[in-house]
């Protein structure tokens, strides 16, 4: 039996979340083309015969600007600890010297696997010459290029974890999934429509709390607050004649719906905490370590 920690490090945007909804088979992280949409340490469970691989999603790596980004890179940093095989992953379109500086920075002890993603929009040059960039660097043990968003690559990559994962025994149920709780993701899947719906700073300056998560006999209610920092941004969310709202809790009531499987009984308020970023109390009551 082999077990352990496999954790996913990289720049934002590189595609972390959707890898993990992709080694999975299952969609567990939210997922946004806007960058810094993980805020957590996400860990979803694989377990097979022969192996169990708990995977976490990482926040992306950044150069912390508020309370809330240390709380994000405090994730990354809990990651780094636990890992016994880490995933380095790029975009192969993009810059791969940042993302170099940012895998040496890290300063692993644990094999590593650089994972280059996005391939099906890259040119088979450019896959070769990030092949032969990122085998020169010292803590690459294997260079692996994927899609996440199609699946292609996935299989070969979960051999080549395999190969470096310890030999041990589970450390979850072979029926769970994830150790985070049904209330978190619910509050995962209505902030996955703020960066969906609404623009520039709003999702940055946004989060979710889920107030009540009560089982009635029929459906599960749930009560959930938006916060965000003015009275402005709250205006925005609301729409005119409350239709942003409405839409936002539409979208998301359906996936919620599908997540835990039964009717749901969505409500949505929105709160307004001035400078809740930057405010200790706040972050601990919100979620934020």
């Amino acid at each position: 039996m082999k077990a352990g920690f496999v954790n996913i490090f990289g720049k934002p945007n590189a595609g972390k979340s959707t890898l993990l909804n992709a080694l999975l088979g299952t969609k567990l992280a939210i997922v946004s083309p806007k960058v810094q949409t993980t805020r957590h340490r996400i860990k979803g469970i694989l377990t097979e015969p022969e192996s169990q691989i708990i995977f976490s999603d990482t926040p992306g790596i950044i150069e912390p600007k508020y309370k809330l980004h240390e709380r994000m890179m405090q994730a990354v940093k809990s990651a780094l600890e636990d890992a016994d095989v880490a995933l380095l992953l790029v975009d192969v379109n993009e810059d791969w010297t940042e993302s170099a500086a940012i895998f040496s920075a890290l300063r692993l002890n644990v094999p590593a696997i650089v994972v280059m993603n996005k391939l099906d929009a890259a040119a088979k040059e450019k896959v070769a010459a990030c092949t032969a960039f990122f085998k020169d660097q010292p803590y690459a043990k294997a260079c692996i290029g994927i899609s996440a968003l199609n699946g292609a690559g996935i299989a070969e990559l979960l051999q080549a974890i395999l190969n470096y994962l310890p030999e041990g025994q589970p450390f979850f149920a072979e029926d769970e999934l994830t150790d985070l709780s049904e209330r978190f993701f619910v509050a995962e899947i209505i902030r996955e429509k703020i960066y969906a719906f609404l623009e520039e700073e709003i999702p940055y300056q946004t989060t979710v709390v889920v107030q009540e998560f009560k089982q009635k006999s029929t459906l599960l209610k749930i009560m959930a607050n938006i916060i965000v920092q003015r009275e402005t941004q709250k205006s925005i969310i609301l729409g005119e004649g409350g239709r942003m709202i409405k839409k936002i809790g539409s979208e998301a009531r359906v996936d919620i719906e599908k997540f835990v499987g039964q009717k749901v009984f969505l409500e949505l308020f929105v709160k307004v905490r001035p400078k809740w970023r930057e405010n200790d109390l706040l972050l601990r009551e919100y979620g934020y370590g």
